[in-house]
């Protein structure tokens, strides 16, 4: 490719919109164009790179034993009901009606669709196991879209889908495709780790999320260098450990004006936030519930969501909390009654601590729930667990980090097979529903976190797998006709070896063609100079390392290739 013939229009500052790395650097080096909030046009270089992505997937997919196909994206609303997720997806779900006033979703995922294609062809034992996969655009609206294509309301995604007749059989399905997105993620060069995941709107149980380690990730994981456990924020969970055991002090009523958090509270009265018993007031879908924790932790809202049951979970309003005799800013468990108190797992084993007095200025000193001081009605894990803390598996330190997810694995079981009926007759004649998985990758969102993770002060740093063009090549001097004839015969030769080249044939000073090379990030350079050409020899930079070398002009095209070669199979 010429460079006077390439789409890849650069740009010198950064746009104000982009907030984090991967996004600037695409919107700079002529990856991408915003169309509206949260919705991009990839641009040619850009596309060479989704398209190794999807290469590299493809091929690992079908090694795992999947098979391509490929389903619309308008679905009809009936599959979307039968399965109740309808009303459970959202807002998100984008819904729209065609000309005779029927509802239909465009696809944020296709469960029900793969279903029915499996339900209206499969009937015999005989044709499971059976695993089929699709590169599809995919339709979630955002409340936020941020971060390019980390989180946008259009994007590419990879979904495979496994039908098997028994628990043990996706068991074996699972495991073959966890190590697939393996292999499929240290293709694509990442630092990831495969963490214990939430699965949300999903459904099911048992899933995985792969996280591209980043500190601009938005998901918070936590992860155990003795053993190999790792897990979301959201999910992960530690023994509560035992308190040492105190007398009950005298409960008193003591004033804390201006008080209203559990840090002032902690500060006023000279105590550490881990003797406090914070008091919240959420309000799950219909249903107002009353959430206590230790002063010192987060309330983990997807443990807590998935412990009610609801569909929507927010902070209740003051209004709410104060029909139930609670005052906001000073909220505790002592006299409250007709709502249902859940304890997390600490907090029945802590002595003496303080709790708001439900009075505006008013604390309470020494409350335990030992003495009966007040009741609860569930204790459960409804925290966030924090680095440091004991592994559960091991009992080693837990390591902090933050995370891009880049994909995810689920057990579905037989929830979108038993709804929509989708059964398969065994050796017995009898009909049992198909027993499913469910596997996503984001196109998009991986290439976003290799330029997350690659990059310096100047540009991209591709790994060669799915770096848009491998190599280009760069005359210093345009008016130089013999300088410019080698670096076009050696172009040539690049090119019948079949290796993915651009030649800068622009007629700009050396410095811009330099900085572009660096900001676009092609993983080699090479520079034909006229002081290097007098020698026989090219400049090669290495654009991972910044490493320069001198190679001669005769062997600088099965040098390259030798390099490429290396590079694709570490």
């Amino acid at each position: 490719m010429r460079a006077t013939n390439l789409y890849a229009p650069t740009l010198r500052e950064v746009p104000a919109e982009a907030e984090i790395e991967s996004h600037k650097l695409m919107l700079r080096a002529g990856m991408i164009r915003k169309v509206a909030s949260g919705m991009y046009t990839y641009l040619p270089m850009s596309w060479r790179t989704m398209r190794k992505i999807m290469n590299i997937i493809r091929e690992e997919m079908d090694a795992a034993g999947g098979q391509e196909l490929l389903m619309p994206i308008v679905q009809p609303a009936e599959w979307w009901q039968a399965s109740g997720r309808w009303d459970v997806y959202g807002a998100e779900l984008w819904r729209v009606k065609d000309r005779h006033d029927r509802d239909f979703c465009l696809g944020p995922t296709h469960e029900e669709a793969i279903t029915m294609t499996f339900k209206q062809d499969v009937r015999s034992y005989k044709q499971l196991p059976l695993s089929l996969y699709q590169i599809q655009t995919k339709f979630r609206d955002e409340r936020r879209p941020r971060f390019g294509l980390m989180r946008g309301r259009e994007f590419m995604m990879k979904d495979m889908y496994s039908f098997d007749r028994d628990e043990a059989g996706l068991d074996k399905t699972y495991q073959r495709m966890h190590e697939a997105y393996t292999n499929v993620f240290k293709r694509c060069g990442l630092k990831f780790r495969p963490v214990e995941a939430d699965s949300g709107a999903i459904g099911g149980s048992g899933s995985h999320e792969f996280m591209a380690i980043a500190d601009t990730g938005e998901s918070a994981i936590v992860y155990c260098d003795t053993c190999d456990y790792a897990a979301s924020v959201e999910i992960a969970s530690v023994p509560a450990g035992a308190c040492e055991k105190e007398a009950f002090g005298e409960t008193q009523k003591v004033a804390t004006p201006n008080c209203a958090s559990v840090e002032d509270v902690a500060n006023f009265l000279g105590l550490p936030t881990s003797t406090v018993v914070k008091t919240m007031y959420y309000q799950a879908d219909d249903k107002t519930v009353l959430v206590l924790l230790r002063g010192d932790r987060h309330v983990s809202e997807v443990k807590l969501q998935n412990l009610l049951g609801c569909l929507e979970l927010s902070m209740a309003s003051d209004e709410t909390v104060e029909k139930f005799g609670g005052k906001a800013g000073y909220l505790g468990p002592v006299g409250i009654k007709g709502i249902e108190i859940i304890a997390d797992c600490e907090v029945p084993l802590m002595y003496n601590y303080v709790t708001g007095a439900n009075e505006e200025g008013y604390h309470l000193l020494n409350v335990n729930y030992q003495r009966g001081d007040f009741v609860i009605d569930k204790v459960a894990d409804i925290r966030e667990v924090t680095a440091g803390e004991k592994c559960p598996h091991c009992g080693g330190v837990l390591q902090g980090a933050r995370g891009i997810e880049i994909g995810q694995i689920f057990k579905l079981h037989d929830k979108y097979s038993r709804l929509l009926e989708a059964n398969y007759t065994d050796e017995e004649g009898v009909e049992r529903p198909a027993v499913m998985g469910c596997y996503g990758i984001g196109v998009g969102r991986t290439m976003a976190a290799v330029i997350e993770q690659s990059n310096d002060e100047y540009g991209i740093i591709w790994p060669m797998a799915v770096a848009p063009y491998q190599v280009v090549v760069i005359p210093v001097n345009d008016k130089d006709e013999a300088l410019t004839a080698a670096a076009k015969k050696i172009y040539d030769e690049l090119l019948r070896a079949k290796v993915e080249v651009v030649i800068d044939d622009r007629k700009e000073r050396p410095g811009v063609k330099f900085n572009d090379a660096d900001l676009i990030g092609y993983p080699l350079r090479i520079v034909v100079g006229s002081k290097s050409l007098a020698k026989g020899v090219v400049e090669v930079k290495i654009r991972a390392t910044g490493e320069t070398m001198e190679i001669p002009v005769e062997e600088i095209t099965e040098w390259t290739k030798k390099r490429i070669g290396e590079e694709l199979t570490k």
